[in-house]
């Protein structure tokens, strides 16, 4: 299994972003194919200073493969238009093999 991981940077209108991510951009997100599961995570702390990251969204696929075509696919595609629309500055995005 393979994650794609969005960590997002603490936006300067936590509510205005809030508001765009909750009812935009994760509907978007949960249209992908393939995708099996998200899990979003608000940072409250870390464990030495202040946190830099605000949010952390975990998609989950079967493969790199499978990923790879959700990304590319109309769904994903739209999802990436609009996260660079609204975030691209305050996003750093990963993706991960996760060990079962």
């Amino acid at each position: 299994m393979v994650k794609l991981i969005a960590l997002y940077n603490a936006p300067d209108d936590k509510a205005e972003f809030d508001k765009h991510y909750y009812a935009v951009h994760t509907p978007l997100v949960k249209k992908m194919p393939g995708l099996r599961r998200v899990e979003l995570a608000k940072i409250t702390g870390s464990v030495i200073g202040e946190p830099s990251h605000y949010l952390m969204c975990e998609m989950y696929f079967d493969s790199k493969d499978a990923l790879d075509a959700a990304l590319g696919s109309p769904e994903g595609r739209a999802a990436g238009k609009d996260l660079m629309g609204f975030a691209a500055k305050l996003v750093t995005l990963l993706y991960a093999e996760v060990e079962e």
